[in-house]
């Protein structure tokens, strides 16, 4: 009996925060109800209450959840020594194909983590580290040249992950493997003509 009872707590914790995540996705923090989030829940308030202390803890835990994600897949997007030169795009683009995967298949998270947090800033300049750090390592490997400061590739390909996002994916313009095509292709081929 108490196996049926943990499972339907566990249950009604996870429809909370799939509602919550909806409700904060449309309408911000602000504007969000936990009145609205038990209506369309089907609980009553003080239920609410059981399994989160306020509304700011479970735009915390909503938060932090997509933050770890996104931050797991990036830490394990390092490219690997030993590839030829001609595997070496296919590989990117895998890579951010996955990471651009990730936003657009947690949308509602997206908007609320990536966008209108407070700590949005904060997930973009730790993502940015992070692809710092993989690129410096890729660097040493030999698949980038070395002159490029990869603090400022890392930065920018943030930003470009980050305007992408929400002009092209979240607006369904183009896929996650479009928009990782289009990023490999601009970083590593430019886009100056070749001069004859």
């Amino acid at each position: 009996m108490s196996n049926e009872k943990g499972l339907k707590g566990r249950e009604t914790r996870q429809r909370l925060l799939r509602i919550a995540e909806e409700e904060f996705a449309l309408h911000g923090y602000h504007e969000t109800k936990i009145s609205e989030i038990v209506k369309k829940a089907d609980l009553t308030q003080p239920a609410f209450y059981i399994y989160f202390s306020s509304k700011e803890a479970i735009y915390e835990e909503l938060v932090r959840q997509f933050h770890t994600g996104l931050i797991d897949l990036i830490e394990s997007s390092r490219i690997e020594p030993g590839l030829r030169q001609g595997e070496i795009s296919p590989r990117v683009t895998f890579v951010l194909e996955r990471i651009l995967g990730y936003l657009n298949d947690n949308r509602s998270l997206t908007q609320i983590g990536f966008i209108q947090d407070a700590e949005a800033e904060t997930i973009k300049k730790t993502m940015a580290g992070i692809i710092a750090d993989n690129l410096r390592s890729e660097q040493e490997h030999g698949y980038f040249r070395k002159e490029p400061d990869m603090e400022v590739v890392a930065h920018s390909l943030v930003g470009v992950i980050d305007r992408l996002t929400v002009t092209q994916l979240l607006t369904d313009r183009l896929s996650p493997g479009e928009v990782a095509r289009q990023i490999v292709d601009l970083f590593l081929n430019g886009i100056q003509t070749e001069t004859p």
